[in-house]
């Protein structure tokens, strides 16, 4: 059915309150491809969002289309459970062959938890108080793990929290500890979390694991240096605990390389991932386990859709096109650059807004969420979406594919600045 002939009413009469980023773009989107989505009107608009970093490749790769297309048109297998499959034995290996491999990780196994980030969250958590027989997990200040009860104890987020009716810290067993930075750029938070670690006074028991991630995208793009992501690695062995890194948001290349902790030189007991691992908007999380940890009992951690071989068939293309080399990830990191320096004309517009974030992972604190929000209405309006993030939604953080061309990237910073022109004039016009 045309959505023409639907009533326009439909999503306000049966969809859920709680519905949240079509309050901000409120439209109805009909198609999309590459970094370009468009509406019933036929008004096509930059993505700048990205499916918050689920798209990495762009919307609808033709290679990644064309090779669904035909799994489903053979009669492939869609569900199989954890059963063996040929689409998950051809990602196995294009993904031990061209990430794990090259990486020096070749001690990993994966475990295929449920179909998105915080079920990967979850799994990776319960297995590190499994380890252990400990059940502490030491979270970071404005990190964002996601939405079920376990995931959400690991959460900053004041509101999020908020959604589960209960103290989630009292249930899940979960200390929070400042994360790089959040003092100040002069600030060393290592030292205070050694200090609260080792002080058998400081109320904090014995972690199961430290949890971080390596860019805080809900966060506000707060970003941790490799020394701070390498002294919680050695604090984590030190206490006999596990590291776990959450690089659902932040891996994949986003960070400009795959994963987002490679410039500290960890190895992660356990790494989580999800969002863009399928590469084209299909429900797909894992989490990489070192193998002395691998201590599972048959189907003790389960999920009926741990098997999305359609994930899978899309997933093994992303690899074979993107990952053989270095190339894409050269590219990328030159399109870092040209964000870098959009980003900062804006910033240089507003008193006190600054860069923040790593890679193709960046944005503006412009240092009040009413600017943030007024900036990305106006972008809206000229055909750029993009969303905001921080404690108070004070950033304005891009998203944009890995794969957006340069002058696409660039038409979208050019709209960005323009609304953040008007945006400055309006609120000084406010003001007055």
């Amino acid at each position: 059915m045309p959505f023409t002939d639907i009533q326009e009413d439909i999503f306000e009469r049966r969809e859920s309150i709680v519905r949240s980023y079509c309050r901000n773009f409120d439209t109805v989107f009909v198609s999309a491809k590459g970094s370009e989505m468009t509406d019933a009107n036929g008004k096509t608009y930059i993505d700048f969002l990205a499916g918050c970093s689920t798209l990495n490749y762009g919307h609808n790769d033709p290679d990644m289309k064309k090779a669904l297309i035909e799994h489903i048109e053979r009669d492939g297998i869609a569900h199989g459970l954890d059963m063996y499959t040929d689409a998950k034995a051809e990602w196995l290996k294009a993904f031990e062959d061209n990430i794990l491999e090259p990486r020096g990780m070749g001690d990993y196994k994966i475990m295929m938890t449920g179909p998105t980030g915080t079920n990967a969250v979850e799994a990776a958590v319960k297995l590190a108080r499994k380890v252990t027989g400990r059940s502490n997990v030491i979270a970071f200040t404005n990190g964002f793990h996601g939405m079920t009860l376990g995931a959400l104890a690991l959460t900053g987020n004041a509101g999020k929290r908020a959604g589960a009716g209960a103290g989630c810290n009292g249930i899940c067993g979960t200390t929070h500890l400042p994360y790089a930075g959040a003092f100040g750029d002069d600030v060393d938070t290592l030292d205070q979390i050694e200090m609260m670690i080792d002080n058998s006074s400081s109320g904090v028991d014995a972690p199961a694991a430290f949890i971080f991630e390596p860019i805080q995208g809900e966060g506000g793009l707060n970003a941790a240096s490799a020394k701070w992501m390498k002294g919680i690695a050695d604090l984590a062995k030190k206490t006999g605990a596990l590291l776990i890194v959450d690089d659902i948001q932040s891996g994949c290349g986003r960070s400009g390389d795959y994963f987002g902790f490679e410039n500290a030189g960890i190895k992660p007991d356990i790494i989580t991932q999800a969002k863009s691992l399928s590469g084209m908007g299909l429900p797909f999380a894992c989490v990489l386990l070192k193998k002395e940890h691998d201590i599972w009992k048959p189907a003790e951690h389960n999920g009926t859709f741990r098997g999305n071989n359609h994930a899978f068939i899309t997933a093994k293309v992303t690899l074979d096109k993107f990952w053989k080399d270095d190339a894409f990830m050269k590219d990328v990191r030159k399109k870092a650059d040209i964000l870098e320096a959009g980003l900062q004309r804006i910033a240089d517009l507003i008193p006190g807004a600054r860069l923040k974030g790593r890679g193709m992972m960046k944005g503006v604190d412009v240092t009040s969420g009413d600017i943030a929000s007024d900036m990305c209405s106006r972008a809206f309006e000229k055909g750029l979406i993009i969303e905001t993030s921080g404690a108070d939604d004070e950033v304005v953080k891009v998203l944009a594919a890995l794969t957006i061309p340069e002058d696409q990237l660039q038409k979208g910073l050019d709209i960005l600045f323009e609304a953040a022109q008007e945006t400055v004039e309006s609120h000084k016009i406010a003001a007055e």
